[in-house]
């Protein structure tokens, strides 16, 4: 077996189209139901001229990914240990994510720190344009079972 269950290097990604009843969701499970994700006719009169998503709910689409990474690595799991998260450090929203944009989050390993038992991974989201729209840098740690 190697020192660690991920390679810098791996990566998973993962493609879906932002849907009203995603944000619809989301704001009443958490009660944010903040106008620029809710009222359309509010936000016709800004810069944005419709609704966006949470972003909130962006940092759930980099958990899935991060499941996805997690998934990649079963294979070499010996059962003594189990991935948790840490976090998400240097979150940044880049450009709004509209209810009908098709994102892309991509999440790439870009660092592992055996003695720590952590991986650090680049978790990049792109709207269908190719833009990015937000970024992060995600830690995950196995813990002994």
């Amino acid at each position: 077996m190697s020192d660690f269950y991920l390679k810098v290097g791996d990566s998973v990604s993962f493609s879906k189209t932002v849907s009203e009843s995603d944000v619809y969701l989301f704001a009443g499970i958490t009660g944010d139901l903040a106008p620029n994700h809710v009222n359309e006719e509010f936000m016709k009169h800004t810069r944005y001229g419709k609704r966006i998503a949470h972003g909130a709910l962006l940092i759930g689409y980099m958990s899935n990914a991060s499941t996805k990474i997690i998934d990649k690595s079963t294979a070499c799991w010996d059962g003594t240990e189990t991935p948790v998260s840490l976090g998400y450090d240097r979150v940044r929203f880049l450009d709004a994510v509209c209810i009908g944009d098709t994102i892309t989050v991509t999440y790439t390993v870009k660092e592992i720190d055996v003695e720590k038992r952590r991986s650090m991974a680049s978790v990049v989201i792109t709207n269908q344009h190719g833009k990015e729209v937000t970024v992060a840098t995600h830690i995950l740690k196995w813990v002994a079972a």
